[in-house]
C-alpha cells in the first residue's frame, strides 16, 4: 500500500471509529526501555529496540484507540516500577496488570501493594511443562482469593493444556474474574484442544482475549484459519465475554502483522460479527473488566 492510500485508509478508519458510540480500548500491550533507572531482570531477552509509552501513544491516535491497558513485560520480571510510572505519568490513558512472583508465599500481599500502587489486576504465565507445575500448587488459593477479595482481575497467559489446571482454581472461587490471554494460543491445527477453553464457559466471570490470530495463523492476514478458533469461541462464549488486543509490540514480531491489522481483522475482517458484536469486543466487554473513566 502507497503512503498517500494508507493515509487516506487510516484516516477513513478513524472517523468511522469516531462515528461509533463506543470509545476503542486495547486490553493488551507492553511497554519497555533501555533505561538503567529500570534495569532488566538478570537473564531478560530483551530486543534492542524499546516500545514506549510515547510509540504506543502514537499508535492509539493513528488508529482511533482511546485507551489501552498495559500487561507488565516479562523483561522486567517482578519489578514493576517501570509500568507504575508511566501509569502515573499518563493517569486515564493507561491501567495497569502487575506481575507478581507465583513462588514468593508472600505473594498475595504483593498483590495488595500494587493494588494500591493503582494496578488492576496480575498477570500469571505457568508453562506447559513440568516448570510449570506451581499452577496446581499450595501457593494458587491464596494468591487467586486474594485476586477475588481486591476485586481485580487474574490474567492468565497459558497453553491450552493448562485450561484444565485454570478451571481447577475457578472451581473454588467462581466470583473471581479471570482473563485468558491469546485464546491459550490453541494451534489452529488442533482446534479440537479449544474445547479446554471452551469448558472454563461454565464461570460467568471468564473472559478470553482473541488476539494472537496473527502467530497462531498458518496463513496470511487475515488469517482465515485462526479466525475459525475466534468463531468457535464467539459461538460459545458470545461477545460479551470476548475482546480483542494487540499485543504491542510483539504482534510486529509476525511478519505482515501490525498494530493495525491486529484491529481491522476485528472490525473489518471477520465477517461472522456484526456492530453489535463489535462494539463489546472492541469496547464494552473490557470496559466490563478495566473500566476507564469517562
Amino acid at each position: 500500500m502507497s503512503d498517500l492510500p494508507r493515509r487516506t485508509f487510516l484516516l477513513g478508519s478513524a472517523l468511522n471509529l469516531m462515528a461509533a458510540d463506543y470509545r476503542i480500548i486495547d486490553p493488551h500491550v507492553h511497554v519497555w526501555k533501555h533505561d538503567p533507572a529500570f534495569p532488566f531482570a538478570a537473564g531478560a531477552h530483551v530486543p534492542e529496540r524499546d516500545a514506549t509509552p510515547e510509540m504506543l501513544l502514537a499508535l492509539m491516535k493513528a488508529n482511533g484507540v482511546a485507551r489501552t491497558v498495559i500487561i507488565q513485560v516479562i523483561h522486567y520480571r517482578y519489578d514493576n516500577s517501570y509500568l507504575a510510572g508511566v501509569l502515573k505519568q499518563y493517569p486515564g490513558t493507561f491501567q495497569g496488570v502487575a506481575r507478581v512472583d507465583p513462588l514468593d508465599p508472600a505473594a498475595p500481599d504483593h498483590l495488595s501493594r500494587l493494588t494500591e500502587q493503582g494496578f488492576r489486576g496480575v498477570r500469571l504465565s505457568p508453562s506447559g511443562n513440568a516448570s510449570g507445575d506451581w499452577i496446581r500448587g499450595p501457593l494458587m488459593p491464596p494468591l487467586w482469593k486474594r485476586c477475588a477479595e481486591l476485586k481485580v482481575p487474574m490474567t492468565v497467559l497459558a497453553p491450552i493444556t493448562r485450561m484444565p489446571d485454570v478451571g481447577a482454581l475457578m472451581e473454588k472461587l467462581p466470583e473471581l474474574t479471570l482473563v485468558i490471554d491469546h485464546m491459550a494460543d490453541c494451534p489452529v491445527d488442533q482446534p479440537g484442544e479449544l474445547e479446554k477453553l471452551v469448558a472454563l464457559k461454565r464461570y460467568p466471570n471468564v473472559f478470553v482475549k482473541v488476539s494472537h490470530t496473527w502467530s497462531l495463523s498458518k496463513q496470511q492476514f487475515p488469517w482465515a484459519d485462526s479466525q475459525q478458533l475466534v468463531k468457535r469461541l464467539y459461538d460459545t462464549y458470545g461477545p460479551r465475554r470476548l475482546m480483542w488486543a494487540t499485543d504491542w509490540p510483539i504482534v510486529e514480531n509476525t511478519p505482515g502483522a501490525t498494530y493495525e491489522k491486529a484491529l481491522r481483522v476485528i472490525r473489518d475482517e471477520m465477517k461472522f460479527l456484526n456492530a453489535e458484536d463489535k462494539s463489546w469486543m472492541l469496547s464494552k466487554t473490557i470496559e466490563r473488566v478495566w473500566p476507564f473513566p469517562a
